[in-house]
């Protein structure tokens, strides 16, 4: 026999038709872009891993001063590994503001994905990455003046070594804008010269390392061959950098499955926010139904069919919105996805893998969590005896007399505060809402100022405009220059991962830095902020391809937020690293320097190096950010105007007898609207300063694992944002729920007179 109570669900619907859509659209909405966002996350991270055996991507590379003999390759290869040359070199680019890396075709190791197009066949072509071409607007078929060369661009491919791309193993952050890679043939490779060449080879282990632990043993016993084999051939190692740590490789992974982990937690918290919301409305319809139900149970229907009942509708439109959701995360929002990735990463083809774990954490365990919540809600409720509920004394814990307000306080107010007082979990759930809302639009309001901040901050503390480093000593006569010497070191620290220091010799009396060495050293306030140093305390470093370590007093911090820095008296520099008292490798330079051949020139920094970060994380987070604001937005409103709802149908019966007092719907409005909206505006003002000390202690958290180091950052500005966003929203709110009073009938208030 069927169930009568099911012949109810038909007309609830109809009747709460507002509230189910908008709750439906926002949980359909928000599992369409999860589960896209899940399917082209799990491709990516399939394709990534794919990507080391397809395209034999190395175990690591190194850098040489001069090219190896064939004594030195025929000794390395005897460690159990094959050693590639794998030579390149840089050039600016003329129809864009770039530079291009460029390799000769490899068949070998760290081989190519060609995208678009075809591969270079002759000497004035070329094939560019895919991801630098996009954000260039260049395209198969154009002309790309590299160097004093006019090159066709013949194809779009991925380098599997570079599937973000880092110019620097020391950058903070890739740039796909102003550094890109490049293939060519051999001839044509040959053609472009020797300046800025490098002598880079990549090595592959006979047996790969099981894990990042034995890959490092491994690469650093083979640092310690290289580097005595080196110096016995009269060469020198300028650069050593193993695959896992590698960021221009390992960067890509990482984000792809901590984007992974990050999305799932996103989406339960608003799972779980909307179950209470369902948890509540559900409290509240039995609160309405209260006789009902009584008469029911007294009539001989069990608690658990009634909890069936009202679980009913909740669970069908979570089932629904999965549904919808996922169709709409597998067919249209899959792709908008991937193209956010390809947006940011140098990723090989994309390819579809489907999955059952996107289905699972999008539809199954949300029907859990809205199956618990609601469950344990619905029972407790429901564990009332039928007499309860027909006396409707839905309390288990029955006060004597109401909580007593100070008379001296008036009228109007006293009734406010006990609306407050009746409605207290509906207003706490409201405060949880708007904490959380407001955190996301936090998120993406203060990620354009931060950048923009960050980069006037470089920008106006740059030592100078331009910073040569040289293979050799050069002589200038440029008006300005000024010589320093700059070693690698890595920073040595218990409790933060190792990264790259740059350490300079400075000349006394410095033109472009004020500094006060006083026997010691001098480090940025980069260097300060992240590992928690100040003047008096020890600096311990190491060098970037030995053992060999370093203390120095700290005597001062230098404010130079660029980037992780040591400065020391050049004498002193000598001294602690074993060179000639005339030694240097570097100028700074307020003006750009033409008369030291291309040749002896290993880097230039300029103020675009210096701001790369805030540039490429302007690209590959714009479209992400504005997903945050309209989540945000979306949870206020939705959160506001359903507890709101619910408030208003939960007093409709005090609303109308106010009506027959006399009292017009503007007096109404400001005894429930207004203490609606005085509880969100002090939840906006009270959650705002509790996001931003979250958002800081978050930030700070995950700038840690960059190399670098962003200075947290927000401007008042953002916050008044978020607050003026925050009050227009609720004003729309606020303006149906105003309807809905001028809805209460005047017969309300005689219903359900006990």
């Amino acid at each position: 026999m069927k169930n009568p109570l099911n012949k109810r669900l038909p007309r609830e619907l109809k009747s709460e038709i507002g509230k189910y859509l908008v709750l439906f659209l926002f949980l359909a909405g928000m599992i369409s872009i999860v589960s896209g966002f899940l399917v082209a996350n799990r491709s990516m991270i399939i394709t990534y891993d794919e990507s080391f055996d397809k395209y034999n991507i190395e175990d690591g590379n190194f850098e040489l001063y001069a090219q190896a003999n064939d004594a030195l390759l025929e000794r390395l290869n005897g460690e159990k590994l094959t050693v590639y040359p794998n030579f390149y070199l840089e050039r600016e680019t003329a129809q864009v503001d770039s530079t291009l890396r460029i390799f000769v075709n490899r068949e070998q190791v760290d081989k190519v994905c060609l995208m678009e197009g075809a591969l270079p066949e002759r000497t004035n072509e070329i094939a560019i990455d895919r991801m630098y071409a996009d954000n260039n607007s260049l395209s198969v078929g154009d002309t790309l003046t590299v160097g004093e060369k006019s090159l066709r661009i013949t194809g779009l491919v991925a380098l599997s070594d570079y599937s973000a791309l880092y110019a620097s193993p020391s950058d903070m952050m890739f740039d796909s804008i102003k550094f890109g890679v490049a293939i060519m043939t051999q001839e044509g490779f040959d053609s472009m010269g020797d300046a800025h060449f490098h002598y880079s080879y990549a090595w592959i282990y006979d047996d790969p390392p099981a894990d990042d632990s034995q890959a490092k043993e491994m690469s650093e016993a083979f640092l310690k061959t290289l580097a005595a084999d080196a110096a016995a051939e009269q060469n020198a190692v300028t650069g050593f950098i193993p695959a896992y740590s590698n960021q221009a490789i390992i960067f890509t992974g990482s984000d792809l499955k901590g984007d992974n982990t990050m999305i799932t937690v996103f989406l339960y918290v608003v799972i779980l926010i909307i179950a209470f919301v369902f948890a509540i409305t559900a409290s509240n319809t039995i609160s309405k139904e209260a006789n009902v139900i009584g008469t029911l149970r007294a009539s001989g229907y069990t608690r658990g069919e009634l909890v069936r009942h009202y679980m009913t509708m909740p669970m069908l439109v979570m089932l629904v919105a999965a549904i919808v959701g996922n169709v709409l995360g597998y067919t249209l929002l899959k792709q908008y996805m991937a193209d956010m990735y390809y947006g940011s990463y140098s990723l090989p083809t994309y390819v579809t893998h489907w999955n059952g774990d996107a289905f699972v954490k999008t539809t199954v365990v949300p029907l859990i969590l809205m199956f618990c919540i609601n469950l344990l809600v619905l029972v407790n409720k429901m564990s009332l005896s039928p007499l309860k509920f027909l006396r409707r004394d839905l309390k288990r814990r029955q006060k004597k007399k109401a909580f007593k307000l100070n008379t001296k306080i008036g009228i109007l107010k006293r009734f406010r505060l006990r609306v407050i007082f009746q409605n207290m979990p509906n207003y706490v759930t409201i405060i949880i809402g708007v904490l959380f809302a407001n955190f996301l639009l936090l998120f993406g309001f203060m990620f354009g100022p931060l950048l923009d901040h960050y980069q006037e901050e470089i920008t106006s503390n740059l030592i100078c405009q331009y910073q040569y480093v040289l293979k050799a000593p050069q002589e200038t006569n440029t008006p300005g220059a000024e010589k320093y010497s700059v070693a690698s070191l890595k920073t040595v620290d218990d409790k933060r991962k190792s990264e790259d220091v740059t350490a300079y010799g400075v000349v006394p009396d410095s033109a472009y830095l004020d500094l006060n060495f006083d026997g010691g050293v001098v480090i940025s306030n980069a260097y300060a902020e992240k590992f928690g140093l100040s003047a008096g305390d020890t600096l311990r470093v190491k060098e970037a391809y030995g053992d060999k370590e370093y203390s120095f007093p700290i005597k001062g911090v230098y404010y130079y937020p660029a980037g992780i820095a040591v400065f020391m008296e050049q004498s002193a520099f000598h001294s602690t690293f074993d060179q000639s008292a005339d030694a240097f490798n570097g100028y700074f330079s307020n003006q750009k320097i033409t008369d030291i051949e291309d040749l002896y020139v290993a880097t230039t920094i300029t103020v675009d190096d210096m701001t790369k970060t805030s540039r490429q994380l302007k690209q590959s987070m714009g479209n992400m950010m504005v997903l945050f604001l309209v989540f945000g937005v979306a949870m206020f409103m939705l959160i506001v105007y359903l507890l709101s709802k619910i408030i208003l149908e939960k007093n409709a019966q005090s609303i109308s007898m106010t009506k027959i007092l006399g009292y017009s719907n503007r007096e109404i409005n400001s005894l429930y609207i207004t203490t609606t909206s005085l509880v969100v505006i002090s939840s906006m003002l009270l959650t705002i300063p509790l996001c931003a000390y979250l958002m800081k202690t978050v930030c700070v958290y995950i700038f840690s694992d960059y190399s670098g180091w962003f200075a947290y950052y927000v401007p008042l500005t953002v916050y008044v944002k978020m607050f003026l966003l925050g009050v227009c929203s609720y004003l729309a709110v606020a303006y149906l729920q105003t309807r809905s009073i001028k809805g209460v009938p005047l017969g309300e208030a005689l219903k359900n007179v006990e």
